[in-house]
């Protein structure tokens, strides 16, 4: 799967087998950022585990690409896709540091957000930021994100469970009927 378009600066793709090494460099090269706030996948076992995981209907993996170099500059996660009448998912992202300050995530997000909506049909996502991450809440307010609260001791991050700001997309076209959400 590709999202391309024409006047952005990146594309995203469905993350494969083969962008192991450049996953794995990446998260590496990029631990001391991530550290705080998320433990994406250093080791080859890892990233099979991830593979696993996103290639279930429930999950998607996105590599987020610069498209002069088509280096892989971050990751996207579409993850616990929920049917039925609830239409909604979660997301996860991370981009690697030397790629930070360039709206390249603003770019992929709003990418990401277009598929989730039209192509795969929900109504909602979320994104649960621990309240100290300033650059991914500022990143999902230039995306159209809208606060919702506070999660107390949401995820285990780290050893500890950490408290989570919910933010939220909402898909606002009128073009569900009750027989799409029972797909």
């Amino acid at each position: 799967m590709a999202d391309d378009t024409r006047e952005g600066r990146v594309y995203i793709r469905s993350v494969v087998g083969a962008d192991r090494r450049e996953v794995l460099a990446l998260a590496r090269e990029s631990r001391e950022t991530h550290h705080p706030w998320i433990a994406p996948p250093l080791t080859a076992h890892m990233f099979r585990q991830y593979l696993r995981r996103i290639e279930r209907g429930d999950h998607e993996g996105f590599a987020v690409c610069v498209k002069a170099t088509d280096e892989i500059a971050g990751i996207i996660n579409i993850n616990n896709v929920v049917r039925g009448s609830f239409l909604s998912a979660s997301l996860g992202y991370y981009l690697g540091s030397r790629f930070v300050g360039n709206g390249y995530m603003v770019e992929a997000l709003t990418l990401v957000k277009q598929h989730a909506f039209r192509r795969l049909g929900l109504h909602r996502i979320e994104a649960n930021i621990q309240p100290d991450n300033i650059r991914s809440l500022n990143l999902v307010r230039r995306c159209g994100f809208v606060r919702e609260g506070l999660s107390p001791a949401y995820l285990f991050i780290n050893g500890a469970w950490r408290d989570h700001e919910r933010w939220a997309a909402v898909d606002d076209r009128d073009t569900l009927s009750r027989t799409d959400t029972w797909r």
